[in-house]
């Protein structure tokens, strides 16, 4: 990769934002092009969130990439754009949810549901409740990690706490990964209400957290056998 090349498409911060932006666009497009059938809010609701879930698993891929193979570390700096639209997408997500599902109704988004007989909210969905208040704490702590990834936040930090606060993008994953895997393999699992179709986006997603886990899991035993070469070659 030439020097040219570098300073125009990956280290210039402004070009990096556009083709996020672009990616966002295409992966947006080909989500709802998927779920042609379903209907406006879901179309939405799903399409924004994968590619939210893809940016993450992207910024999560890109370091143990960059450990296994020096072709990766040219990229690194995309893991910045893609950590901040990930929570822009997650942001819109989370809209699309209280203003087209739940309608304001914050007690809707935690499971309840009005009973016109007894004049009062009750427990309708346990499981929403806990995936939805898993996906709110992701978006918190998402929103942390996006506002703090920049150079400023970094000079004003000091880069040891800067680096821990960033290292919290594993908690974000796997935070993201339950709250994704409960509306695909759980939500719609119902003994009284009609079943719809799968998603057919179930086993892709496993095959998506399992490459993440492959790609974290290669990248350490490479980076402990270096470790172990270079003991074993040091002077005693």
């Amino acid at each position: 990769m030439s020097s040219a090349f570098r300073d125009r498409y990956i280290n210039n911060w402004k070009v990096r934002h556009i083709v996020i932006i672009l990616l966002s666009a295409l992966g947006v497009w080909l989500f709802l092009e998927s779920r042609a059938e379903w209907s406006a809010m879901h179309r939405w609701n799903r399409a924004v969130g994968d590619v939210s879930l893809l940016f993450v698993a992207a910024a999560m891929a890109l370091g143990p990439l960059s450990r296994l193979s020096r072709r990766f570390v040219a990229i690194l700096p995309y893991r910045r754009e893609l950590g901040i639209y990930a929570m822009v997408l997650a942001a819109v997500h989370a809209a699309i949810i209280l203003f087209g599902w739940v309608n304001l109704d914050l007690m809707r988004l935690f499971g309840f549901e009005y009973h016109p007989d007894l004049q009062r909210y009750v427990m309708f969905q346990h499981g929403f409740a806990m995936a939805n208040s898993v996906g709110i704490f992701a978006l918190l702590y998402g929103a942390v990690l996006a506002i703090t990834s920049n150079d400023a936040s970094m000079r004003w930090l000091g880069n040891g706490v800067w680096k821990f606060v960033q290292q919290g993008t594993y908690v974000l994953w796997w935070l993201s990964v339950a709250h994704t895997a409960y509306f695909l393999f759980v939500h719609f699992v119902d003994f009284h209400r009609r079943t719809p179709e799968p998603n057919w986006a179930r086993w892709p997603f496993v095959v998506l957290v399992l490459a993440v886990l492959g790609l974290q899991f290669s990248a350490s035993i490479k980076t402990w056998h270096r470790s172990r070469a270079r003991r074993e070659s040091s002077p005693a």
